[in-house]
């Protein structure tokens, strides 16, 4: 089973933990709830996008947003080009130490954006390196900013 676990099963399901029905009623808490109970090999990038700017079930869906972000470095979830690598690159810092499989992957996809930046059309381009500014130094080559 590639990434460890079982993709037909939800969050939930994986970590053994319902949450219960949302008592803070937004759009986000909802849908964040909904999620969790969404079996994985449904999750669309935005989805992932959401989640992950959430820093919700990170170990799980940090691997699964790297594999989409394999294939397409410039997925895009509901909002603009890049969408998804900007989540992934915005959690807690403290992640990365303990995953360095995922940082040295996620390097490596930020190396292939910079290196399709200036075939980019505008739009993407300028999300691009809105996104790539924000890198911090534990996702690049050596640690380096």
């Amino acid at each position: 089973m590639k990434g460890g676990f079982d993709r037909s099963k939800s969050l939930q399901e994986i970590e053994r933990h319902d949450w219960g029905e949302p008592t803070y009623h937004s759009s986000l808490v909802t849908t964040c709830h909904l999620l969790r109970r969404k079996p994985l090999a449904q999750f669309t990038v935005e989805d992932l996008r959401v989640m992950i700017g959430q820093q919700i079930s990170l170990p799980i869906l940090i691997p699964l947003a790297v594999e989409q972000l394999e294939a397409d470095p410039l997925a895009e979830g509901r909002y603009y080009p890049c969408d998804l690598l900007a989540a992934v690159v915005s959690i807690d810092r403290a992640f990365w130490p303990s995953h360095p499989d995922s940082a040295q992957r996620i390097g490596q996809v930020i190396q292939r954006v910079r290196r399709l930046q200036p075939t980019l059309d505008e739009i993407t381009a300028s999300s691009a390196a809105r996104v790539l500014a924000d890198v911090p130094p534990e996702l690049t080559t050596g640690g380096k900013k």
